[in-house]
């Protein structure tokens, strides 16, 4: 989720609703900072790097980052790639034997070997209902075996589901149209009024709101104002409606094919690519600016770890990934030397669970950490699913895997992210995800917002530990994150979804928000005891 939470937020309000209150922009760099110097919600990184971990040197720890793309060339994340050094580049062969051609910085599980590359892709839940309803055409329904039975069961509800999904973002979409409409027309109407070809704040200033020609058209661009939108974030909107309308929940569209793979093979490993970059970078070039984006080297920003490679690989398109890609990720992560995989990403449905599992099991029995996004849409994960989980379908659970809510910059409504997802039996702990400010590929810069950004806070702090700490166990790396996160007893939030109010502590299983310094602490303390 990038900022069209606001444009959601303003879009679904009504340009009307608008004019009261103002909103707050956060701190330059404040996931960062330290909450008693700097009166921000951060988690400590600068203080931790500037008492316990000054003058002292870590290891290089490589971080697998699975997500939409990552932009290698970027200005402040070139020097930290993973570089496979098996590979040679370009030859068109697999000289490490690792099953990979040219995988010199990590592999695209959506791509074909011609280099021609998935973008979008449907939702689970569109192909779900789609396979069951073919499945269930010719079939008598009066006359279905037991397990036919359960199946059908199932159809029914994610019919109604996808029906009503449907048609909720549809009547979205005519909202959101309306709104752009409105906007669009009081731009051009004050632009002919102030005969400019830009509207600025200045301009905005000058005009009296209560006159009746251009009145109405001040209130809607100070809404837009107010609420950080411009042509550019309505832009974004009219693309993730696009994207919604004519490929997520359409029954006909089914870009697989472009693949070349054995789609139904789910032990399949070799397929794809070595292009890690792909169509759209956006969200995974910000993800790894947030673990790894060189610190101190006077450009962009400073990620969370100093000491990290990142190694890139495409598996999420915009749209829902497959579990097949997933799995195939984690081997791939696992195989080729990751100790921290960062998944920012997530979905309501996983028909191949058991495949995505099976890599689970894997990473978890190498000592490989899995840190996921809790996810974007306001529930609680308790009783509503985001896949993957830890949870195997069977028995068990993955002992190394953290899952991340998002947490705000200030106190109030800003505490927390209104989109978060939450959980206190699956939801770990809470980290930075609202106004991030990150890299974005042709050495940009944004502020995107989302659990896909605490996420990897949480990935940097894991590495962060191992390379300054090798001796650690990985069961002690997640149990200290746990341990140090900052509680805060009796504090009272709204809770995400609703005007209710609850307690922090019930959002989540620790009731914290990650802490750098606090956890550099105790690994030093645990380092200094075991010598």
């Amino acid at each position: 989720m990038k900022k069209f939470a606001l444009i959601m937020a303003f879009a679904m309000s009504g340009v009307n609703a608008f004019g009261q209150g103002e909103t707050q922009e956060a701190p330059e760099n404040w996931f960062n900072l330290d909450p008693a110097t700097d009166k921000v919600q951060g988690i400590s990184t600068e203080k931790a790097y500037q008492t316990i971990l000054k003058g002292k040197q870590g290891q290089t720890v490589i971080v697998a980052v699975i997500d939409s793309g990552v932009d290698t060339n970027h200005e402040d994340l070139k020097d930290i790639i993973w570089v496979n050094e098996g590979e040679i580049p370009g030859n068109g062969i697999d000289d490490d034997k690792n099953g990979y051609i040219d995988d010199i910085h990590g592999w695209n599980f959506i791509g074909n070997a011609n280099g021609e590359n998935i973008s979008i892709d449907s939702y689970e839940l569109t192909r779900e209902y789609v396979r069951l309803k073919k499945y269930f055409a010719d079939k008598d329904t009066l006359k279905l075996s037991k397990k036919d039975v359960e199946s059908f069961n199932a159809y029914k509800k994610i019919k109604k589901s996808f029906e009503s999904d449907k048609k909720k973002n549809q009547a979205q979409f005519q909202q959101f149209s309306g709104f752009v409409a409105a906007y669009r027309n009081a731009q051009s109407n004050l632009k002919s009024e102030l005969n400019v070809e830009e509207i600025t704040d200045e301009a905005l200033d000058t005009l009296d709101i209560s006159n009746p020609s251009y009145g109405q058209s001040v209130q809607i661009m100070k809404a837009a104002k107010m609420y950080g939108l411009d042509d550019e974030q309505i832009a974004e909107g009219e693309k993730y409606f696009d994207n919604l309308v004519n490929y997520a929940y359409n029954e006909d569209f089914d870009p697989r094919s472009l693949v070349g793979d054995n789609y139904s093979d789910v032990n399949e490993r070799s397929y794809g690519n070595p292009d890690v970059i792909g169509s759209d970078a956006s969200h995974g070039t910000h993800v790894s600016g947030i673990i790894a984006a060189v610190r101190n080297n006077g450009i962009g920003i400073d990620g969370i770890n100093d000491k990290v490679k990142i190694m890139a690989i495409r598996a999420v398109p915009d749209g829902d990934e497959r579990d097949k890609d997933v799995a195939n990720a984690i081997y791939y992560a696992v195989d080729n030397g990751a100790k921290v995989i960062n998944m920012s990403f997530g979905k309501s449905f996983s028909p191949e669970k058991a495949a995505v599992d099976k890599a689970v099991k894997y990473a978890d029995k190498k000592g490989v950490i899995l840190v996921h996004a809790a996810g974007n849409s306001s529930k609680d994960i308790d009783v509503k699913d985001n896949f993957p989980t830890r949870n195997f379908s069977k028995k068990g659970s993955a002992v190394l895997w953290i899952e991340v809510g998002a947490s705000s910059w200030g106190e109030g409504d800003n505490f927390i992210g209104s989109f978060s997802n939450y959980g206190k039996k699956t939801v770990d702990i809470f980290a930075p995800g609202v106004d991030i400010q990150s890299t974005t590929p042709d050495n940009s810069y944004s502020s995107f917002q989302g659990t896909s950004m605490a996420s990897p806070m949480t990935a940097g702090l894991a590495a962060l530990l191992i390379s300054y700490y090798p001796n650690l166990k990985p069961a002690d790396v997640v149990s200290i994150i746990m341990q140090t996160g900052r509680k805060f007893e009796g504090l009272e939030v709204t809770k995400p979804g609703s005007e209710e109010k609850i307690n922090f502590s019930e959002l989540s299983k620790t009731g914290g928000i990650i802490n750098v310094y606090e956890a550099v602490k105790m690994a030093e303390g645990m380092s200094i005891k075991s010598k």
